[in-house]
This record gives C-alpha cells, sequence and structure tokens, in this order.
C-alpha cells in the first residue's frame, strides 16, 4: 500500500519522493527565492519612501557612489527628452552638456518626494515619485505652485528666479494630471541603472556597484523585466504540470493566510472557474485565488460576453479568457502609504486592435453619458500593442490590520456593494461586442 494513493485526488508517497527529493528543478527555485538582497531583506522593496530615499542619494553629485553628476544628468535629460508639457521644455542635449555639480537634492521638501535645485544652471526640478501609490487630488498643481512661491517669484530682488520643470516618476502607466509634468517610467530608471553599472570609462567601486545590482534586481521583479525570474516562472510551470497532483494536494492543505480566509468568507469554498457566488445580494462569477489577489467577472459582464459560448483572440491564459477582467488585491505600501485593499478592472490583450479600442471608447462613453466619475482610462489605452488598460477609479480601502481576515473581507464586501451600480452600467456596453467572439475552435 506503500506506493498507492487513497484516491484519486490524493498523491501517493512515491508521487512525493518523486518531487521533493534529490529534485534538481525545485533546488533550483529554492536557491532563486533564497537570493540574498538586503533591500529585500528589510521589507524596503514596496515602500515608497525608501525608493525616494536610494534615488536621491544616486541623484545627488556630492554623494558617495563616485558617478558625480553623471546618473542626475542621464535622469533628468531622459526624462525631459519626450516631454510634452505646457512649459518651455528643457533640450535632453541642454541638460546632457551642462555642468549640474552644484545641484542640491532635498528630500521630502514641503512633502515632495525630491527636488533637485541647480542654482547655476538656474533650474529646479520636482521629482514626484509613484512606486505604488497613485496621485491624487491636485497633488502635482499644488507641488508646483509651492516650488514656484519659493523658487520662481521676482518679488526679491536678490533672489535668482530659477526654471521649474516636473517629472512624474511612475512604475506602470501613469499619465501626470498636470501636464506641466514630463513622465518618466521605472523602466527607464533600470537602463539608467544598468549603464551606470557597465560603464567602463568611469567604474563603481565593488560596494557600490553591489549595492546598485540590488537595487536594479528590486526594480526588474517589480517592472516583470526580471529574465532569471522569468526562467523561475518557465520551469515552474513545467514543474507543476510534472507534479500537479501532488503540488494541487499541498496548496489545498498546506497553505492558508488572511487574505485567502478572507476570500473565503466573501467568495466561499470549493470553488472551480466560472462557478457563481452571491455576494452582498449580487451574483459574481469566480475565476481564481492567490496569494494577495481574487479575479472574477460581475455575472453581468459574463453573461454580456455571451457566458461559456465563444473565446477571445488573445485572451488564452490570460485571467478568465474573457475580454476584461476584474480583481481584488491586498497592497501592502509600507509606512507611508499602509495597506490597501484595491478592486482593479481591466480590459484584456485582444488581438483584434479595432474589437479593443471599440470596447475601450464604448466604456468611455458610457461612463460619461451617465456621470460615471468611477472609470476613466488613462490616454494612451487605444494605442495599438497596448494589452493591458485598467479603467476603475475610486477603487480602494484601507485596511488597519492586514492580518485581520474580518476587516479584510468586510472591505471585499464593501469595494463589491459600492461599485455594484458601475458594474450594471457597463454591462449593456460589452454586450455590444459579443459578436466578435468565436466559436470555440476543435
Amino acid at each position: 500500500m506503500t506506493g498507492t494513493s487513497l484516491d484519486d485526488r490524493t498523491p501517493s508517497i512515491f508521487d512525493l519522493e518523486e518531487l521533493f527529493v534529490n529534485n534538481p528543478e525545485l533546488d533550483q527555485i529554492s536557491s532563486y527565492l533564497k537570493r540574498f538582497n538586503p533591500i529585500k531583506t528589510m521589507g524596503m522593496q514596496h515602500m515608497e519612501i525608501r525608493h525616494s530615499a536610494i534615488l536621491g542619494w544616486l541623484l545627488d553629485p556630492q554623494e558617495s557612489h563616485g558617478m558625480g553628476d553623471q546618473f542626475l544628468k542621464a535622469f533628468l535629460s531622459t526624462a525631459l527628452r519626450d516631454d510634452k508639457g505646457e512649459h518651455d521644455a528643457l533640450r535632453a542635449l541642454e541638460i546632457s552638456q551642462a555642468d549640474l555639480m552644484d545641484a542640491e537634492v532635498r528630500r521630502e521638501w514641503r512633502s515632495i518626494d525630491l527636488l533637485v535645485i541647480s542654482r547655476t544652471s538656474g533650474w529646479v526640478f520636482i521629482i514626484e515619485n509613484k512606486f505604488h501609490s497613485k496621485q491624487h487630488g491636485n497633488q502635482l498643481k499644488d507641488y508646483y505652485q509651492k516650488v514656484e512661491d519659493a523658487f520662481a517669484s521676482n518679488e526679491k530682488a536678490h533672489d535668482q528666479r530659477l526654471d521649474i520643470h516636473g517629472i512624474f516618476l511612475v512604475l506602470q502607466d501613469e499619465e501626470p494630471q498636470d501636464s506641466r509634468y514630463a513622465t518618466l517610467q521605472y523602466k527607464d530608471v533600470l537602463a539608467l541603472l544598468n549603464r551606470s553599472i557597465d560603464d567602463q570609462v568611469r567604474p563603481l567601486s565593488p560596494e557600490v556597484k553591489i549595492f546598485i545590482q540590488h537595487y536594479v534586481e528590486v526594480i526588474e521583479e517589480a517592472t516583470d523585466m526580471d529574465d532569471s525570474k522569468n526562467d523561475m516562472v518557465t520551469l515552474a510551470r513545467q514543474l507543476y504540470r510534472d507534479h500537479k497532483k501532488v503540488l494541487d494536494f499541498v496548496v489545498e492543505h498546506g497553505t492558508g493566510n488572511d487574505f485567502s480566509f478572507a476570500c473565503e468568507t466573501v467568495f466561499g469554498t470549493d470553488l472551480d472557474v466560472y462557478d457563481e457566488v452571491e455576494i452582498a445580494d449580487q451574483p459574481f462569477v469566480y475565476n481564481h485565488t492567490a496569494a494577495a489577489v481574487v479575479s472574477f467577472l460581475p455575472k453581468s459582464w459574463y453573461d454580456a460576453f455571451g457566458a461559456d459560448e465563444y473565446y477571445w483572440h488573445g485572451c488564452k491564459n490570460w485571467w478568465a479568457e474573457f475580454p476584461v477582467i476584474c480583481w481584488l488585491q491586498l497592497i501592502q505600501g509600507g509606512e507611508k502609504n499602509g495597506t490597501q485593499l484595491r478592486l482593479y478592472a481591466e480590459v484584456g490583450p485582444l488581438v483584434e486592435h479595432n474589437f479593443r479600442k471599440g470596447l475601450i471608447e464604448g466604456i468611455d462613453a458610457t461612463a460619461k453619458s451617465k456621470g460615471l466619475n468611477t472609470v476613466g482610462f488613462q490616454r494612451t489605452a487605444t494605442n495599438e500593442g497596448k494589452k493591458h488598460s485598467k479603467f476603475l477609479n475610486k477603487n480602494s480601502v484601507n485596511i488597519d490590520d492586514a492580518n485581520d481576515s474580518e476587516e479584510i473581507a468586510a472591505a471585499m464586501e464593501t469595494l463589491l456593494k459600492q461599485f455594484q451600480p458601475t458594474f450594471e452600467t457597463l454591462a449593456e456596453t460589452m454586450g455590444q461586442f459579443v459578436d466578435f467572439g468565436k466559436e470555440e475552435e476543435l
């Protein structure tokens, strides 16, 4: 009986040994997960204020990294190179040829993440850093006004008037609400850091190089540009296919956290894909639960797209394989932003551009005609080649205790109830695109 299983779902001792004893693929994944990174070890990778501190150090030409103003000029010129703001844009060439060794870098000056002042060049740069959080209210406008009052005023004749330039640094694709800010993404910062590491003309000291390499790992992981992680994902998927019974058994019986307990409270237990559930007297269609994410569709959206009658080119293996998806995610933003539960909705990677563009424009037009301030796309959402476009606003609830499953469950129900009118209003629009669905190919 040693090598047999109790039923089709229960792995045998042989199955367990095959996965866990002398398995080189499992050892490889384990080694990757155990890589030492002091930034991650101290839990700093999700703290926006820590990213600002590291960037402030790198940007300061007087700091101990030994790069002088090299990284500062590369950062500023990259940000302003494609600037289409309303103010007179600095040319990247002008910045790259300037002497910025006098630059002063201030952190958290009047709540501004980073402020760079070069009196020799007559410039001041506002850098608003959004690693996980999003802009709110008139935040960018207010910061610009503060700097304008302090550095661009002509009221005092003996004070030098400085030209102001705003930079909006983001992890994901997000447009600044104030057009006077140029957008820079963390993937661009990643390229600059790698260039600094590889610089043979001005090599870094071993200690600085190692630290920047650790920081590069953090950004690579956050921007999904970590090749070694992608290799491990491929390996993990193959390992799962080879040992599905064992791993499903372990997940079902060996894991559990406060978020998953909250999901069970709200959505129920023993759910399969497309199972219908009722939450706050409203129907939803379940998709999947992960460590801090639960995905689903409002039943009205599921029905609008023809339920399980069609498939959608480009969405195979994407969430529930529908043109749209919703999910709840627990975001732990660190000491500055705290923990939030957020509700997301997204249009997915549809192959047919006209379909995708029409769907986004239809959702946007319906929201505007109905006065829904809970819906809004980025300006680039309909661009050809774009694959993922989120569209919910005012979509978060603060969580006081991330280890309190009851609080998380209550927040889930609050968000789903709050957005129910939005779900229902958009369902009719989505139903207009059902003809783009294809009958399942045999």
